[in-house]
């Protein structure tokens, strides 16, 4: 028959559980440590340190704005990082006006010297003398530009009222202008202008056939003799636009009533002026 053997029973009262509290005081200590020294921590020295990272490693850095409201992140390629001290704010600078410099002889912001072409400076001297009288008599007026001569008349000197044909005083005129003319090369256009008043004529249709026909007037006594080639002539009816000056009175309506003889870019042979 079988010999059973009785079991040794454990004996209770252990010390097993010390281990668990052990751990859970060591987690509670822990977290009491954390929190007071979270409570302590000094926020200056905080941000300093954040800061001081964050530009190592070339990274966002952290802000918070005065009264220590949420913290916000900004880029430090675009701003820079704020110093701990005092920073000072630096008076704008006056920078004296410098003297204006000097291109070519040329001193800048005064106008500069127009070059104008000898020949018209020369062609405007002969009509000027040949043409002396009739300007002092104000029947014409001799300028230039640039570009061109240009002597003008006025209605009164060249036509009557509403008419084409030329007075028999401006054929001794339009003579002198062909013979300084006939030395000199360089195209003509000669242009005729109105008022703004509509006319009243049956033998026009408007200003614009007037100021035309009074053009081609001139122009046919300008090519009679045959002095001036007729390739270089052409004829312009300009009615009333570009007016010298406003049509608001009958003295400036007599103005704008006018013909203009321009020579452009004239080219004189020297020596054929006679004065």
């Amino acid at each position: 028959m079988a010999t059973t053997i009785p079991r040794k029973s454990k004996k209770s009262g252990g010390t097993g559980w010390i281990v668990t509290f052990a751990d859970l005081m060591t987690l509670l200590l822990t977290f009491f440590i954390l929190l007071l020294s979270f409570s302590e921590m000094d926020s200056e020295k905080y941000k300093a340190i954040a800061e001081t990272m964050a530009v190592s490693f070339g990274v966002a850095w952290i802000q918070g704005d005065k009264a220590g409201g949420q913290l916000s992140l900004i880029d430090s390629d675009t701003i820079p990082p704020p110093t701990t001290e005092k920073e000072t704010i630096a008076e704008p600078v006056v920078v004296p006006p410098e003297k204006p410099s000097i291109i070519d002889d040329v001193e800048i912001g005064q106008p500069a010297k127009v070059k104008i072409n000898a020949g018209l400076e020369a062609l405007a001297e002969e009509l000027v003398q040949k043409l002396e009288q009739e300007i002092i008599a104000n029947a014409l007026d001799v300028s230039f530009d640039t570009e061109k001569v240009i002597v003008r008349f006025s209605e009164e000197a060249t036509f009557t009222s509403g008419s084409e044909k030329l007075k028999g005083d401006m054929l001794p005129i339009i003579d002198k202008i062909v013979t300084a003319l006939a030395h000199c090369e360089g195209d003509i256009i000669v242009s005729g202008y109105t008022d703004d008043q509509p006319i009243t004529s049956g033998r026009f249709r408007s200003n614009w056939d007037l100021s035309a026909a009074r053009a081609v007037s001139v122009v046919h006594q300008l090519v009679l003799e045959q002095k001036i080639s007729t390739d270089r002539v052409m004829a312009a009816g300009h009615a009333e636009t570009n007016p010298l000056v406003s049509n608001n009175t009958p003295e400036n309506r007599a103005k704008n009533r006018r013909v203009e003889i321009k020579i452009y870019n004239p080219i004189c042979e020297d020596g054929d002026f006679h004065f």
